[in-house]
């Protein structure tokens, strides 16, 4: 399965190589500018919307270093989410918030933004244990019961529009579907939104809380105290499934045992309204149609091509077709909300 990705807002920046000045000394200048002293050993680590570096210092443990993309998030989204991962931290709980300079943790340096924050290592959560599963769901009911004591003012929220119909609107105005092609997808899609609609209005109105918005395994660490979260830059404000779900996989029957076990953890500390169970196939569609539209609009980033050759092609637009018939049958017939509700 490719790498899922990220909830992205709409780009106002249109350079298509924003990170081409972005070199070791560049890196290294920037975070020595806010009185870090570097040994000059850098390490990338994996990340496609930003940049990240893990970086040495003398007489101290290594420091991450995430240099934010021009044109994604606005400085006072960032420092909104930010503020959010301060609070968990605030209230123990086990989340990798940046580090503050001079009471400042979103640094500019000449034409670069970015944030440092401390190293913290870990491995894969194991999410066929049911005792992780549990486990992991106690935290994300942490993280959601403070989340759900104020609003995001600044960052936006997930709907349908922004992570349904406008990625469907800017596919079919790109030229990355193969002429024969098109009109299948449009057809597809349009019943995939039809679809999430009918999903959204069975759960009802469901609160919209502060979430760390893209909770797959990559972005969950473990040791042995337990886990932790890291990379909240896709906060933003949405049902608290979209938190869930994700850690869900398999057939129905295994999905439903493993949303038994995650929600008995989760709901220690928060309560998952039964509505939500609809909402699962509907943030699953979103979740393809916006990583369709997430390549197409980073494909002129160096980095994408190389790292997803097989998106130029007719194969993964028939694949995706296929994928998308899928959830329209699955949303129709809400298999979890009857084995789980």
């Amino acid at each position: 399965m490719p790498e899922l990705a990220p909830m992205i807002s709409s780009d106002v920046s249109s350079d298509p190589t924003p990170y081409a000045s972005l070199t070791p000394e560049r890196i290294l200048d920037a975070v020595e500018s806010i009185g870090l002293d570097c040994d000059g050993s850098l390490l990338a680590l994996n990340s496609f919307e930003n940049r990240v570096w893990q970086l040495g210092l003398y007489d101290e443990g290594p420091v991450v270093a995430k240099f934010y993309r021009a044109g994604r998030w606005r400085d006072a989204q960032i420092l909104e989410e930010h503020r959010f991962t301060l609070e968990l931290a605030e209230a123990e709980i086990p989340v990798v918030a940046p580090l503050a300079r001079d009471g400042q943790t979103l640094h500019h340096w000449q034409d670069l933004r970015f944030a440092v924050f401390p190293r913290r290592g870990g491995r894969p959560p194991e999410l066929e244990d049911p005792e992780v599963l549990a486990w992991t769901g106690r935290f994300l009911g942490r993280i959601h019961a403070l989340g759900a004591t104020r609003a995001f003012a600044e960052r936006p929220t997930l709907d349908i529009d922004t992570f349904g119909r406008e990625p469907v609107a800017f596919i079919l105005a790109s030229d990355f579907l193969p002429p024969e092609l098109r009109a299948p997808w449009q057809a597809i899609a349009e019943q995939a939104l039809a679809g999430i609609a009918t999903c959204y209005q069975r759960a009802g109105t469901q609160p919209a809380i502060r979430l760390h918005g893209d909770c797959h395994a990559g972005n969950l660490l473990w040791t042995p105290d337990g886990p932790h979260f890291v990379d909240f830059d896709d906060a933003r404000s949405g049902p608290a499934m979209q938190d869930l779900w994700m850690l869900l996989s398999g057939d129905e029957h295994t999905m439903a045992r493993q949303f038994d076990h995650v929600l008995e953890g989760y709901e220690t500390f928060a309560s998952l309204p039964t509505g939500q169970l609809h909402l699962i196939e509907a943030l699953r569609t979103l979740r393809l149609l916006h990583f369709a539209a997430w390549l197409a609009r980073r494909w002129s980033d160096p980095a994408f091509p190389a790292a997803f050759p097989w998106f130029e092609g007719g194969r993964y637009w028939q694949d995706h077709i296929l994928a998308l018939r899928e959830q329209v049958g699955l949303m129709a017939e809400s298999p979890l909300v009857r084995l789980c509700a």
